[in-house]
């Protein structure tokens, strides 16, 4: 089953390096990028695409990693809650079998 997983991905990762090449091979017009505040001299449209795709998924996995992070203390915060009140609760039930029962 592994092997069969790696060969997907890895004709996977074959395909999709073909398709850029091949885009990268068709898309050579220079262009010039205008970002407002600054001129960009020119590059092959295809360079400025890979640029900010590369961009975009640092940028995706960063932000990924920040909400994964603030989760996993959240989570920490919870379990270390949940002990502390699992700790009261022994405590509670301990002292309700220490109470003097009334006979009257």
């Amino acid at each position: 089953m592994r092997a069969l997983k790696r060969l997907v991905i890895i004709v996977v990762l074959i395909f999709v390096l073909v398709i850029g090449v091949l885009f990268s091979i068709q898309n050579t017009l220079p262009v010039p990028l205008d970002l407002l505040l600054i001129q960009l001299p020119e590059q092959p449209i295809a360079l400025w695409l890979f640029l900010f795709l590369a961009f975009g998924g640092i940028s995706g996995v960063s932000l990924g990693l920040v909400a994964i992070i603030r989760l996993k203390a959240h989570t920490s915060l919870l379990r270390r809650r949940v002990e502390k009140l699992e700790q009261e609760l022994v405590k509670q039930r301990a002292a309700d079998f220490r109470l003097p029962v009334d006979k009257s």
